[in-house]
């Protein structure tokens, strides 16, 4: 062993000891918020404080100054711990509003298998609900919707958007066919990796797989490659098997790195999806609505289909804007038989049983041809509490 091996090492248990010590203060403080959110439930008081966030940052910023730690660096630290206590918060109070749903065992069905971007999502999602976790892997939007009207699944996890390839219409066309109920959502960032076997380099990949979203979410990385052939899988899983499989330098996967990983691939290039800032959106459906407490932020889903004369949609729309409904998602989808009919599918922010959205279900169903509420269900949206800029912090401190 070298001196500066002899040097480090102590220092790296040090370091080992600190982490350890944080993970254990971070559980301590989970159990605290846990704790909050059962006086909120007694009180009924609304998960978020938005005014209470924004000055514990200022004074944990300020802290940060005085022990020689960047602004930024504390802020970033503290969005993430702030989102964990809300989402825990926020899936603790759900599942006392809803006790029977509670189950020793959660039968998922997902996209693919171990490794997919839907297996992802449902491991985040999953983990902060009670009992064990059942996979079950399908091979099509189709096969994982009839597993939930079957019984065979409790839940099924599907990607609804993508922020660089937009909606999935196959979802969508899914969901006007089904009397499942949409009860969860959660946005997962999507990390494209291109993914091989053993070592080559990218002038040697003659073919590569992916499911046929994530070539569309990466065209810009393909057309620079030229002249490769593409094909398709039905999911992610399905494209990092094949490779594992083939063990060839010629061929290549685009998928996640921890999925990846469960298939002894490597990366070889990272972040290939045109936008940079790459996140799906997932819903969470089942065959029972939820109930979603009122201290909770909820989102509902509708889906309607309007009379045939100028101006109906704007009419439904304005219905909306009376009531101080914010529209977070409209989307159009024709009508199954009925050629030039649309089905709309719209996602507003706010809970069946407050008065503006009981106004707004009423109001609708006078005014469309075909109404139907797929869904409420707690937003999982977390947006970060907004500081002073650092600069004006640091002038309050001088």
């Amino acid at each position: 062993m070298s001196d500066n091996q002899d040097l480090l090492t102590p220092i790296r248990d040090e370091i080992t000891q600190v982490d350890q010590q944080l993970l254990a203060l971070l559980a301590k403080r989970r159990g605290l918020t846990n704790q909050v959110a059962e006086a909120k439930i007694k009180s009924e008081k609304p998960v978020r404080d938005q005014h209470r966030e924004e000055q514990l940052l200022i004074k944990l910023i300020k802290l940060g100054q005085t022990l020689g730690l960047d602004p930024h660096f504390v802020t970033q630290i503290f969005h993430v711990i702030i989102e964990d206590s809300v989402l825990n918060q926020q899936a603790l109070l759900a599942e006392r509003a809803n006790p029977d749903s509670a189950q020793p065992l959660n039968r998922v069905a997902f996209l693919g298998n171990k490794g997919s971007y839907s297996y992802l999502a449902t491991q985040k999602y999953f983990s902060r609900r009670p009992g064990e976790l059942l996979e079950i892997g399908c091979q099509s939007f189709n096969e994982i919707i009839q597993k939930v009207e079957s019984n065979q699944a409790d839940y099924a996890v599907l990607p609804i958007e993508n922020t660089s390839s937009g909606s999935i219409n196959e979802v969508y066309d899914q969901l006007q066919h089904t009397s499942l109920s949409i009860v969860g959502e959660l946005t997962h960032p999507v990390k494209h990796a291109l993914l091989v076997s053993g070592p080559t380099d990218i002038s040697q990949i003659k073919t590569l797989y992916a499911h046929p979203q994530v070539f569309a979410q990466c065209s810009h990385f393909l057309a620079e490659l030229g002249n490769i052939e593409v094909k398709t899988c039905d999911s992610t899983s399905a494209a990092m098997v094949k490779v594992s499989e083939l063990q060839s330098d010629k061929v290549a996967a685009i998928g996640s790195e921890a999925g990846g990983s469960l298939y002894g691939l490597t990366v070889i290039k990272s972040n290939l999806a045109n936008q940079k800032e790459n996140h799906s959106r997932f819903i969470v459906v089942a065959r029972k609505a939820v109930n979603v407490p009122l201290q909770v932020p909820a989102k509902t889903t509708l889906v309607m289909s309007t009379v045939q004369k100028p101006g109906a949609l704007v009419e439904a729309l304005l219905v909306l804007r009376d009531n101080n409904i914010n529209m977070t998602k409209l989307e159009s989808r024709p009508i199954t038989g009925n050629p030039w009919e649309e089905m709309f599918y719209i996602d507003v922010e706010g809970n069946v049983t407050d008065g503006p959205m009981l106004n707004v279900l009423e109001q609708l169903k006078a005014i469309t041809r075909y109404f139907k509420v797929l869904g409420c269900y707690p937003s999982e949206e977390i947006t970060p509490t907004k500081v002073a800029a650092a600069s004006a912090l640091r002038d309050e401190i001088n």
